[in-house]
């Protein structure tokens, strides 16, 4: 990543820790305020692969705040995918709306680059959709810019 601004001095009762069981249903929470879609199978498959067991390059974080858990980062290293050499990859990451503004998705995005950087990771990458503007707007004021990829899909239609 690029220069990145600092994070807000409100973020000091912010603490980023690794997931546990017992926060799932926190994460479930704020992902179903968020897209207004409760999915616990989802997240229960997503634990299973990146929260518990072996995780050597699978990150799964939780931002506590306060009274709970304040939001969420996920991702991993991948090698070679798409022709890209070994870099991080950030699929999910959200935080509780009440909570935004006060630093916690600069400290979980924080987090999970210095879990990158601590493999030998330089590069750090995500994927989200074109008017996600919220998000969008979050990434570039860390520094995230376009990357050398363009994303395509075809609709299979209905089976």
């Amino acid at each position: 990543m690029s220069e990145r601004r600092k994070t807000p001095p409100g973020d000091a009762g912010v603490r980023v820790r690794n997931v546990q069981a017992g926060d799932l249903e926190a994460v479930i929470a704020i992902d179903a305020e968020v897209t207004r879609l409760r999915k616990p199978d989802y997240w229960a498959e997503i634990h299973r692969r990146y929260g518990s067991g072996r995780r050597q390059q699978r990150f799964f974080l939780v931002a506590e705040a306060g009274d709970g858990i304040a939001g969420y980062v996920i991702g991993e290293v991948r090698d070679w995918e798409f022709g890209s050499p070994r870099c991080g990859w950030v699929f999910a990451i959200s935080v509780r709306p009440g909570a935004r503004l006060a630093g916690v998705g600069s400290r979980l995005l924080e987090a999970i680059c210095a879990g990158f950087r601590g493999l030998g990771v330089t590069k750090v990458r995500t994927l989200l959709a074109r008017d996600n503007h919220l998000v969008l707007s979050f990434f570039r004021s860390q520094g995230m810019m376009a990357a050398p990829f363009i994303p395509l899909e075809l609709d299979l239609g209905q089976a």
